[in-house]
C-alpha cells in the first residue's frame, strides 16, 4: 500500500504542468472551453499510469478492509 502511494505521488509530480496565466484565472478559463485537445505522448501515458495506480490503490484498500474484518 505504501509503495503504491509513493508511486502515485511520483506519477502526479511527473505530469507536465498546465501553464495557466492570470487572465484565464480571472475569466474562469472560458477561452479554453473550445480549445480542448486530447493529451498525446508522455502526458497521455502519465495520465493512464496515474489512473491505473489509483485503481490499484482503491482495490488494495478494499482488500485490506475485507481481510481485517475477517
Amino acid at each position: 500500500m505504501l509503495i503504491v502511494a509513493v508511486l502515485i505521488i511520483v506519477a502526479v509530480l511527473m505530469q507536465p504542468a498546465k501553464t495557466d496565466n492570470a487572465s484565464s484565472a480571472l475569466s474562469g478559463g472560458a477561452t479554453e472551453l473550445f480549445s480542448k485537445q486530447k493529451p498525446r505522448g508522455f502526458e497521455a501515458f502519465m495520465q493512464r499510469v496515474t489512473a491505473v495506480l489509483g485503481i490499484i490503490f482503491f482495490a488494495l484498500s478494499l482488500a485490506l478492509v475485507y481481510i481485517s474484518a475477517r
